[in-house]
């Protein structure tokens, strides 16, 4: 505590926040490219029934952050009861319907919004100009053109802050409980690994891609407790800080720093640090018109989703789901099914217009 109010003194809370933001995205840029993190992949494997390779690194992903932020309050070292996702109202209709669109969105986009932003640091334009539209998106869904529509869906089912928000807390159970079952996914990642053949450095990659959501939310904890002005207990989402800094960027000739401003472009290091140590920078682009329709299609699915959803798939579906939020699982589930059925539907339904540029994609979004 001693070294972090000396560093608050000598930098200032909004720029030690911001090199924070910048250095917990760019260890989760780094070894999410490395693992090939993938929510999409990982719920086409599902749907399909095939439980490979990139099924086992988002288990292992998911299992590391909830048994490590869970390890971290059982011990006191973090408290999560004032993060967003339990303390704020959140709304049921939200989670459900945004996590359903975010997963079709996901599915046509090829990835989603973090998946897309290792990408583009990679050199893939496709990945590049989903993301902007993304960000667009997500931006008009808050302050703009949809948040009349997104906050009369938000307004269908709300549900008050606090403990009707933690779902293991609506169960009768506590951190105990909620260690075990963090160490039951890690056991079933484990499993899915080892049957899957999953070198040992793609294991170890996905653990410390999970690992930096617990750092996220343990930077920001300490740095509350350290500091004299409040500081919003958060860790890592892509929807809420890339709208924001697409914004500033574009309204702003003065960038307040802090935490969420640090995600974006210290993700985006990370991952080309990654690819170009791996020799995976390659540029690629669009095909033909009918692959950007269907790119250009799930971005806006995603961006509007993600707003509904309280979140994207590391916001709400990592992030919010290592603190127990109920919506977080509900978005998950959401998510989950919503890929699942436009895989069956597009992929697997052979709809023209939006099916994949490619079967067999090359680089860093190739499948295992």
């Amino acid at each position: 505590m001693g070294a972090l109010t000396t560093l608050i003194d000598l930098l200032g809370e909004d720029l030690l926040s911001w090199l924070g933001g910048l250095l917990v995205g760019g260890l989760f840029g780094f070894f999410a490219q490395r693992s090939r993190f993938c929510l999409r992949a990982a719920a086409v494997e599902f749907s399909r029934g095939e439980g490979g390779p990139r099924l086992a690194v988002w288990l292992l992903t998911f299992a590391a952050a909830l048994v490590g932020t869970q390890a971290l309050v059982a011990v006191g070292w973090l408290d999560v009861s004032e993060a967003r996702q339990l303390a704020q109202q959140g709304s049921i209709s939200g989670a459900l319907v945004g996590g359903v669109m975010f997963g079709c969105g996901m599915i046509l986009a090829r990835g989603c919004a973090s998946r897309l932003l290792v990408l583009s640091a990679n050199g893939n334009l496709r990945a590049l100009l989903s993301g902007l539209v993304f960000a667009v998106t997500a931006q008009a869904s808050y302050r703009g053109l949809l948040s009349p529509t997104r906050e009369w869906v938000t307004n269908l089912w709300p549900v008050d802050g606090g403990p009707s928000r933690d779902i293991m807390a609506v169960f009768g159970g506590g951190t105990p409980e909620k260690l075990a079952f963090g160490g039951l996914w890690l056991f079933v990642g484990l499993v899915f690994a080892f049957r899957s053949q999953l070198p040992r450095r793609l294991i170890l990659a996905a653990l410390a891609t999970g690992a930096s959501v617990v750092a996220g939310w343990f930077f920001t904890y300490r740095l509350a407790q350290a500091s004299f002005a409040p500081v919003t207990l958060k860790s890592l989402t892509f929807s809420g800080p890339s709208a924001e800094l697409l914004m500033l960027v574009l309204n702003s000739s003065k960038l307040r720093l802090g935490f969420d401003l640090g995600i974006i472009p210290g993700v985006f290091l990370g991952s080309f640090v990654a690819a170009t140590n791996a020799h995976e920078l390659k540029l690629e682009g669009f095909s033909d018109g009918l692959g950007m329709r269907r790119y250009l299609l799930g971005a806006v699915l995603m961006g509007f989703g993600a707003m509904l959803a309280g979140g994207c798939a590391v916001g709400a579906g990592v992030t919010g789901a290592s603190v127990f939020a109920l919506t977080a699982w509900i978005v998950l589930g959401g998510m989950w099914l919503g890929a699942g059925l436009t895989d069956l539907l597009v992929d697997r339904g052979g709809v023209p217009q939006l099916q994949q540029e490619s079967p067999t994609a090359s680089g860093p979004d190739a499948v295992l």
